[in-house]
């Protein structure tokens, strides 16, 4: 049986600082703007430390500022989801994708305040 493996080794033309992984994850972004709020939707194509690759039905402008969100596929004691938000700037946007440099990330619970205190709580519990 063979077994998959993903391909990190870096083209000699390829200038990125990090290697890309192919990773299929919902996104929802929000446009960081004073004058209105521009809220999109898309699917991530692939990431890294620096930067992330995703779909999106708008055209978004090189430099404008965002944030990201990104459900990660991983949970919380095993029980919370979570999401990874990410803030940056468009670096390219075409046909139907945009790229974005990360600036500033974090992660955080996507679950409701009452179901995180409860896993928190049985964290502590077991200690």
């Amino acid at each position: 049986m063979r077994t998959p493996t993903v391909s990190t080794a870096k083209d000699k033309t390829d200038r990125r600082g990090s290697d890309r992984f192919p990773i299929e994850r919902e996104v929802k972004y929000k446009i960081l703007s004073k004058k209105h709020e521009e809220l999109g939707q898309g699917q991530t194509v692939n990431m890294s430390s620096n930067g992330v690759l995703f779909t999106t039905d708008q055209l978004l402008v090189p430099g404008r500022r965002l944030e990201l969100n990104v459900s990660w596929p991983a949970q919380l004691n095993s029980k919370i989801a979570l999401k990874l938000v990410a803030r940056g700037r468009i670096v390219r946007c075409e046909e139907g994708r945009a790229a974005m440099e990360i600036q500033q990330y974090e992660f955080r619970t996507q679950g409701s305040q009452a179901a995180v205190a409860s896993a928190v709580g049985a964290a502590f519990k077991l200690q």
